[in-house]
């Protein structure tokens, strides 16, 4: 008799583990059926950070970004913001739409800028691998008085 409950009580629990356990081991982003993929073209509009500008030795709170999406259907990706090799932003599972997307990435603690020129470029992850984003101009912080993304035409 208490054999056959303890059976019960194993099938009651493995029925459980049957039903969760694909929760518990879904893919890694990268590869879900709503990641982005490769051919669904991405464009950059516009890159700021905040504050702008910002005096030497404070840090950038986060990064704004603008971004063109041409596929059909949102899909999720991360997106990162790098200054050479390092990563200086990251957003991770954004939902992008078809057309225009304004993501607001955090900045990572830590990023000082250096030199007189800090150029910047982004990536998403298609299909498990990072990639950079087209822009039609390059995204440099320069120092004049304060470090500025601002082109030196630009009003705020």
């Amino acid at each position: 008799m208490a054999l056959n409950k303890i059976l019960v009580v194993v099938l009651i629990l493995s029925s459980f583990v049957v039903k969760f356990a694909p929760d518990a081991t879904a893919a890694e982003p990268g590869r879900g059926k709503n990641d982005c993929r490769r051919g669904e073209r991405i464009r950059i509009q516009d890159l700021d950070m905040s504050p702008d500008p910002i005096f030497e030795g404070r840090f950038v709170r986060a990064w704004k970004l603008r971004l063109n999406f041409e596929g059909r259907r949102d899909c999720d990706t991360d997106i990162l913001i790098r200054d050479g090799s390092n990563v200086i932003g990251q957003v991770r599972h954004f939902r992008l739409r078809p057309g225009g997307n304004e993501v607001e990435v955090p900045s990572t603690d830590g990023f000082r800028f250096r030199g007189r020129e800090t150029c910047f470029n982004v990536q998403v992850d298609l299909e498990g691998s990072r990639h950079q984003i087209d822009a039609d101009r390059r995204f440099c912080a320069t120092q004049r008085t304060v470090w500025s993304l601002r082109e030196p035409d630009e009003r705020r």
